[in-house]
């Protein structure tokens, strides 16, 4: 039986409009939605219980605000929501060494989690969370077959690698050709009513601050050419310019 472990986040829908508010991006009317990689964690896990047996715990970061994401893994199937409460900001130190306190609490064979954030795209998380567990560790997995040990395809130059991953291990989920699972009415009804167990850890302190956000800059105008005259200026454009040849 595998006690299963998948990772989840809170993050503003990646269809939001974002806008500042002096230096700071403002989301206070910004919808949140689970981070879209995370959703083929999720999938994963549920997959691999179907598999093997056993249950799967979500687990977030935050304050009561990301109490919905673990209802949305709830609805879709899992089997327990667990919230660690912090209403600070954490770096991935701080962030990684929570999680891996709790997750040696549980007993866990297996942690999933998205390769990586959609607000902040770093992929850090399902490494630096191997690294102190001391588990194996794979990333960009597209599919994994289910066993005593894993079996994980990943995307490699030419085409697909797949490797042999012995547990405990954690495994950051790509999308692969795998088809998410959506919510039923009754999984619906079953996580409004689902209670979340909330824990509190000490973490340490964060020790990278954000000093301000600001847009990107605005890309220059586009250019437009007519005609074979232009042929030898186009092409040097894109070599020298846009560097695509």
């Amino acid at each position: 039986m595998s006690n299963i472990i998948v990772l989840v986040k809170q993050v503003p829908d990646t269809n939001a409009r974002i806008v500042l508010s002096g230096d700071r991006v403002d989301l206070s009317a910004v919808k949140k939605v689970m981070s879209p990689y995370d959703e083929f964690a999720v999938e994963t896990a549920l997959q691999h219980r179907e598999a093997n047996g056993g249950e799967v715990t979500a687990i977030t970061v935050g304050d009561a605000g990301a109490d919905k994401v673990l209802k949305d893994a709830k609805a879709i199937g899992v089997d327990h929501i667990v919230r660690i409460d912090s209403s600070e900001s954490l770096d991935s130190n701080a962030l990684q060494t929570v999680l891996a306190s709790v997750v040696k609490s549980m007993d866990a064979n297996v942690v999933y989690c998205g390769k990586s954030a959609a607000d902040t795209g770093a992929g850090s998380t399902g490494p630096g969370l191997a690294e102190r567990l001391g588990w194996a560790s794979v990333s960009n997995s597209i599919s994994v077959s289910f066993g005593d040990q894993l079996s994980v395809v990943t995307p490699s130059a030419g085409g697909n690698a797949r490797y042999t991953v012995p547990l405990p291990a954690v495994v950051s989920c790509d999308k692969g050709d795998m088809k998410v699972r959506k919510p039923n009415v009754k999984g619906i009804m079953q996580a409004k009513r689902a209670k979340v167990d909330v824990q509190t850890v000490d973490a340490p302190a964060s020790t990278v601050s954000i000093v301000s956000h600001s847009m990107p800059p605005a890309k220059p105008a586009g250019k437009s050419y007519d005609g074979g005259a232009a042929a030898a200026e186009v092409a040097q454009l894109l070599r020298d310019e846009a560097n695509v040849i």
